[in-house]
């Protein structure tokens, strides 16, 4: 039960709400299940709640779609309270070079959520946002960014300027994508340490920023084209060009038998 004052969000589909579950992202209050929904992922779904001490409840099919803010819920919702942050320190990772990226200036919440999901599966470490930032909309997030959003760990800075000079004290690159005194993507080595800012498709990235940024970072295209690519597609390029390179440095270190 949460008292009056609790905020509550509703977290929509199996995806978004194991990927809740699994991560600790949020506190979750309960989890209901159309009563129709009999499947073998299900099931194991129910399990998960229960073995996190969340209730499971069972509804109608008219009751869940009353209470879902989406049509594509799938049958399975929950009632959540606030994403938990962690703090930028832990961001920064001993085990291999870390890898942070910040999207900052992001006017749509599926862009915001397409952008999380790439990153997330290019092994980004961690994500940073601003206070005021697209994880208040976390059923839209969560479903676009297939649960990325919830599994990503995540830290809140007050300006990208804030979180580059964090990070550059802990020694990671700071990087963000422009045209003046840019570098290919595939030629700048993205192997070291690295904090990467990714604009907005109509704000982009403050003057400012770029005159500070170690690295300038501009993605060739296949032909003439004057038009930049949307936040998600440049997340997706970037994202696995440093998954990319830092696999070729693995794979050289790595003795074979």
């Amino acid at each position: 039960m949460t008292d009056s004052s609790t905020a509550i969000t509703i977290l929509e589909g199996h995806i978004s709400v194991e990927a809740a579950l699994m991560a600790h992202s949020r506190p979750i209050y309960a989890v209901f299940v159309g009563e129709r929904k009999r499947d073998a992922g299900i099931r194991s779904l129910i399990r998960l709640a229960q073995n996190a001490g969340v209730p499971v409840e069972r509804l109608p099919d008219a009751e869940i779609d009353r209470r879902a803010q989406g049509s594509t819920h799938g049958g399975v919702i929950a009632e959540v309270g606030e994403r938990r942050f962690v703090e930028m320190t832990d961001l920064v990772t001993v085990a291999h070079p870390s890898f942070v990226v910040m999207i900052d200036g992001v006017e749509d919440p599926f862009n915001f959520g397409y952008a999380v999901r790439t990153l997330y599966a290019s092994g980004a470490d961690g994500l940073v946002v601003r206070p005021r930032n697209w994880m208040s909309a976390a059923a839209t997030v969560a479903r676009a960014s297939a649960g990325a959003s919830e599994r990503i760990a995540t830290a809140v800075a007050e300006s990208a300027e804030d979180a580059a000079a964090f990070f550059r004290k802990h020694g990671l690159l700071i990087a963000c994508t422009g045209l003046e005194n840019a570098v290919a993507v595939d030629a700048a080595d993205l192997t070291k340490p690295l904090f990467l800012l990714i604009g907005g498709e109509k704000r982009g990235i403050t003057r400012s920023f770029m005159a500070q940024a170690d690295v300038t970072l501009q993605i060739p295209y296949g032909r003439a084209f004057h038009q930049s690519l949307g936040t998600a597609a440049a997340a997706a390029v970037l994202g696995y060009e440093v998954m990319r390179q830092r696999r070729e440095i693995l794979a050289r270190s790595t003795p074979s038998d």
